[in-house]
C-alpha cells in the first residue's frame, strides 16, 4: 500500500516522503498513530504542491543570498576600538561587532554566527567571510582604526 508520512518513521521515510509499506503494517500502526495517510489523488495532489512549494521558497532563498553577497562582496567596513601603547587592541574585534557595523553601514543584517574572522587583536586589515547560503558566500575587508 502507498501511504504519504505525515511524521518520520524509523525504516521507511521522513517526513512527507511517499513510500511503499504492507496493507497490515498501515492500518494497524501507521494510520491509528496519524504517522501517515493513504495515498490517494487528494493526498499526492497536496504532496506535489507542498514540494513545489518547498522548491519555490528555495530559489527565494538561493536569490535573496545572491543579492547579499553581490552587496556584502568587496566592500570595507571600518571599526574603531581602543588600544594600548603598543598598538594592541584591548580585548578583541569579535564577529558581533563586525555584524552591528555592516547592519549600521550597509543596512544588511547578517547573523554573528554565519561570519569566519581570524582573531582580531592588533589595528590592520582583515578578510572576513560570509556564509549566506549552502555554497553563497561572500567575503569583506574589515580595516581596525583607532
Amino acid at each position: 500500500m502507498k501511504v504519504v508520512l505525515l511524521a518520520d518513521v524509523k525504516g521507511h521515510g521522513k517526513k512527507g516522503e511517499l513510500c511503499n509499506v504492507s496493507d497490515g503494517y498501515a492500518r494497524n500502526f501507521l494510520f491509528p498513530k496519524n504517522l501517515a495517510i493513504e495515498a490517494n489523488n487528494a493526498a499526492m495532489s497536496e504532496l506535489k504542491s507542498r514540494e513545489e512549494a518547498k522548491a519555490h521558497h528555495k530559489k527565494e532563498e538561493i536569490a535573496a543570498a545572491n543579492d547579499i553577497a553581490s552587496k556584502l562582496e568587496g566592500k570595507t567596513v571600518v571599526i574603531k576600538a581602543k588600544a594600548g601603547a603598543n598598538g594592541k587592541l584591548f580585548g578583541s574585534v569579535t564577529s558581533k561587532e563586525i555584524s552591528n557595523e555592516i547592519k549600521k553601514a550597509l543596512g544588511i543584517e547578517i547573523d554573528k554566527k554565519k561570519m569566519s574572522v581570524a582573531d582580531i587583536k592588533n589595528f590592520g586589515e582583515y578578510t572576513a567571510e560570509i556564509k549566506l547560503y549552502t555554497g553563497i558566500s561572500a567575503k569583506l575587508t574589515v580595516k581596525v582604526t583607532e
